[in-house]
């Protein structure tokens, strides 16, 4: 005698606990900030502008977008834009300058006019005019001068208060600016 099979029935999926539903929620918003924090911690991290500082370069109020990476491996060059920390800030706040001198470098600025090691050097980026003096000065091993593009208006390596970065101090590379958007650009050196 044969038996008729039965259909075989449909298994209904278990329906989440409302603890599992939570855990699942706290998971995702874990795993996001997570994400965030490699993001802007080692790739890539977004900046407003404040203050006059890098005028004609930069405005009041620009956002950027700076890069880590870059300076993981390899360090700032020349008239790089970077965002750094200031020695004896702790504001939280990254300022953004432009990279004039390397390790064991002299600067001298006369009537404006760069000299690295004494020899003139052409400043080829939107400055605001001026004709400023100073230098020289010896930067040290593993650090680096910065200025902002106003140097009428900007507190910078020349200040003794913030003196020529450590390289630590300086934590990302100035690539585009995004907003607003119809002053967004790629920013070369």
């Amino acid at each position: 005698m044969e038996q008729e099979k039965q259909p075989a029935e449909k298994k209904e999926k278990p329906k989440k606990s409302l603890k599992r539903e939570i855990f699942e929620w706290i998971m995702v918003f874990v795993v996001a900030a997570a994400l965030a924090f490699v993001v802007r911690t080692f790739i890539f991290e977004p900046v407003r502008v404040d203050g006059s500082s890098m005028l004609n370069t930069l405005e009041n109020n620009e956002f950027m977008i700076a890069t880590k990476f870059d300076y993981l491996l390899g360090d700032p060059e020349r008239f790089d834009i970077v965002i750094c920390d200031y020695p004896n800030t702790d504001d939280g706040m990254y300022r953004v300058k432009r990279v004039i001198g390397l390790p064991g470098e002299t600067i001298e600025l006369h009537d404006g006019e760069l000299y690295v090691n004494g020899e003139h050097i052409e400043q080829n980026f939107e400055m605001t005019p001026n004709e400023t003096n100073f230098g020289p000065f010896t930067v040290a091993e593993g650090h680096y001068f910065v200025m902002g593009d106003n140097r009428n208006n900007s507190k910078d390596s020349r200040n003794p208060m913030v003196g020529a970065l450590e390289r630590k101090m300086i934590k990302g590379h100035v690539r585009c600016v995004v907003f607003p958007l119809s002053k967004a650009r790629i920013m070369e050196n």
